[in-house]
């Protein structure tokens, strides 16, 4: 793209937070989490949408709000409960948190959330920018947030690979001062959906006026390179039973969590079932599952189908049980 004058910083001031907030006015997304500014349901969205795919986010929205409807059923459930409900979305710390988090806020707060960023800090698991997106969405705080879209938003419309507490300064310097909440929602909305990592359309951005790299910064995110791994999972059903196997509770990942029993390659006398894959992280999984009889692998039980949405799954055994139609997926939400 050719070089184009470089928008004064002034300028870019002025005119940036209005033309961001007409376009995401314009062209929000529909998402079930902005229909309210209530702060359990925002803190509830915030934590999910960590690391995590929009659409993975939706279902397993309504259906956490459905089992834990306000801050004072959520603490009261028991965390294999809270787990079972999370199971699916991964990075379970998060989850862990949360309910850590609203057992303060039943119990030490009465109930009452905080009302700014400093204070949303002080709970468990509330980092900078979940607390400073609470804090404008469900309380119309002043204050900026950056987040992974926000940031490449930034660096492009400045043309510097802003990093650390410039990037937080600059984000501050953009902020709409009438609608915060708004703005910061815009801001990561215009990253994720048009200011994008690899293609952005910046023939549609509505900055691109303002926008000093107009596309030139498209390579400022190196995707991690993907690992491959071929894993196997034995697969033993009886009269509506699966047996499965727990994760100790000082395991380093997805402690406490139900899965199938991972096995070495089998020889060819078990027979195949089916392969799917898998990736977590920055590691893509070739998923081979055997139907086979079980050993009596230490911490497994035969556990009833019907139990299943009851219990702290892994994503994958999730994932495994669907597969073999023993899982039925969620009901969309109405």
């Amino acid at each position: 793209m050719s070089a184009l004058a470089k928008p004064r910083p002034e300028l870019r001031e002025a005119l940036f937070p209005k033309q961001v907030l007409a376009w995401y006015d314009a062209h929000a997304r529909d998402l079930p989490w902005r229909d309210s500014r209530d702060p359990y349901r925002v803190w509830v969205s915030e934590i999910m949408l960590q690391q995590t795919r929009v659409a993975a986010v939706i279902a397993h929205y309504h259906e956490f709000l459905r089992r834990f409807p306000t801050v004072q059923k959520l603490a009261a459930a028991r965390a294999a409960s809270v787990l079972a409900a999370w199971s699916g979305l991964g990075y379970y710390r998060r989850a862990r948190m949360l309910h850590a988090a609203a057992k303060v806020v039943a119990r030490e707060r009465g109930g009452t959330f905080p009302h700014t960023a400093a204070q949303w800090r002080e709970l468990p698991g509330i980092g900078r920018y979940t607390a400073a997106a609470i804090a404008s969405i469900a309380f119309g705080e002043c204050v900026a947030l950056v987040d992974g879209n926000v940031e490449r938003v930034l660096q492009r419309v400045s043309g510097e690979r802003l990093a650390g507490e410039s990037l937080w300064n600059a984000a501050e310097s953009l902020l709409d001062r009438g609608r915060p909440g708004d703005f910061n929602q815009a801001l990561m909305e215009l990253g994720a959906t048009v200011c994008t990592p690899r293609t952005p359309a910046c023939l549609t951005c509505p900055v691109i006026n303002l926008c000093t790299a107009r596309g030139e910064l498209a390579g400022i995110e190196k995707p991690p390179r993907q690992k491959r791994r071929e894993i196997h999972y034995a697969l033993a059903v009886r009269d509506g039973e699966v047996w499965l196997v727990q994760r100790t509770q000082d395991a380093s990942l997805m402690a406490g969590m139900w899965e199938l029993p991972e096995i070495p390659a089998p020889g060819n006398h078990s027979k195949h079932a089916f392969t799917l894959r898998h990736s977590i992280t920055v590691t893509d999984y070739t998923v081979k599952v055997w139907q086979m009889p079980v050993a009596g692998e230490v911490g497994g039980k035969w556990i009833g189908l019907g139990r299943m949405n009851k219990i702290p799954l892994t994503g994958l055994a999730r994932k495994i049980l669907r597969n073999a139609q023993l899982l039925a997926l969620p009901a969309e939400p109405h």
